[in-house]
């Protein structure tokens, strides 16, 4: 049930992201999931990096959003960059 509860978060997460992030990219249900789930995995890290959380806790719903905010900024960047045609 863990693998079905991280997919779900990582969806909501996700297209939150999308909703409050400006633009448009044409991602699709399952980048949508692997943004979220990165997101909030990303976000655990660097809490626990800063001291915020202890090993083997969650990051918070916002921080996630937050990072995966960051992550598709970057990610349109990086596609922005991409010769035409590609």
């Amino acid at each position: 049930m863990g693998i079905v509860w991280t997919i779900v978060l990582g969806f909501v997460i996700g297209v939150i992201a999308k909703i409050l992030h400006p633009g448009k990219e044409n991602m699709g249900f399952v980048m949508t999931i692997v943004l979220g789930i990165a997101g909030s995995f990303l976000a655990g890290v660097i809490g626990q990096l800063m001291g915020w959380y202890r090993a083997g806790e969650g990051a918070g719903f916002i921080a996630s959003v937050v990072v995966a905010i960051v992550l598709l900024a970057i990610y349109g960047k990086v596609r922005g960059s991409a010769p035409p045609g590609n």
